[in-house]
């Protein structure tokens, strides 16, 4: 069973929330690419537009601004039908903690059938039982799982119907360490197995470094990217770079960068200058 995952991208997505007396801005210029069958973890306090985020790539609604291209498919050109249509069939998001996505009266197995709306959609449930280890589990009311068990059965609930992407809403929340594991690891077999683009909101730094690919959102931008543990400055399409919080510490606002171009790279000093106010005449 394979879902064949799609590409993501998006290009300079700004996203307002209107309130009185002028909006809040929750994203601001975003630029992203993600390849098909990738997992990627967005990392970032809270209120800095990762959930937003992951709901523009659920197609909940449009971007105020900027394109989003799931797979062919352009979010901000689609109309509440389409998003509806593409929620159905492609993307597929587990909204947070388990008892949202699940009936808490039903079985393991009678949640999964409830979201199987057709034949291959049925015919996933054994496969998807055996991948989340919930085999032995078909049969308990959801209410009686631990949160872990839940939290597995959520993820099987959300891929029965064959998405190509999935998205997660912190998924390890509220979980003790030892089933937060059993989480990220049934996330990184799913896209092992099925081949499925996964997305997740964390704000867990032991699950950030179990995922290969991470995106850190400041204020509304990718402010920085780790890849096997190793954090890198994103250069973004307008040519914005985002220093990670360690360098910002040291070069405050407004500071001065001479741009060294060489043969091997680039180099940013950090130039010292007087400010203008304060200089001889």
């Amino acid at each position: 069973m394979s879902t064949e995952g799609l590409p993501i991208r998006l290009e300079g997505v700004v996203h307002l929330y209107p309130i009185p007396g002028g909006d809040v801005v929750a994203l601001r210029g975003v630029d992203i690419r993600i390849q098909a069958g990738e997992i990627v973890g967005l990392l970032g306090p809270s209120g800095m537009g990762k959930s937003t985020l992951l709901r523009l790539l659920a197609a909940l609604f449009p971007p105020s601004a900027g394109r989003i291209w799931i797979g062919d498919v352009d979010i901000a050109q689609l109309g509440p039908r389409g998003r509806r249509a593409l929620r159905g069939s492609t993307v597929s998001l587990l909204l947070q903690g388990p008892a949202v996505n699940l009936l808490p009266y039903a079985t393991v197995e009678e949640n999964l059938a409830f979201v199987a709306r057709h034949r291959a959609a049925r015919q996933r449930i054994p496969e998807l039982l055996e991948l989340l280890e919930l085999g032995p589990l078909r049969r308990r009311i959801v209410a009686t799982l631990s949160g872990g068990q839940q939290q597995r059965a959520a993820i099987a609930t959300a891929l029965v119907p064959g998405p190509r992407v999935l998205l997660a809403d912190e998924p390890t929340s509220q979980l003790d360490h030892e089933a937060r594991d059993a989480v990220v690891a049934s996330l990184l077999q799913v896209r092992e197995q099925l081949g499925s683009t996964i997305v997740l909101v964390t704000h867990d730094a032991a699950v950030a470094s179990a995922l290969p690919r991470l995106l850190t959102i400041r204020d509304g931008r990718v402010g920085a990217e780790g890849r096997l543990g190793e954090e890198f400055a994103v250069v973004g399409e307008d040519g914005t770079v985002q220093l990670p919080p360690h360098v910002r510490e040291r070069i405050p606002p407004h500071s001065l960068l001479r741009v060294h171009v060489l043969e091997e790279g680039v180099l940013l000093e950090h130039v010292q200058h007087e400010p203008p106010e304060s200089r001889e005449p």
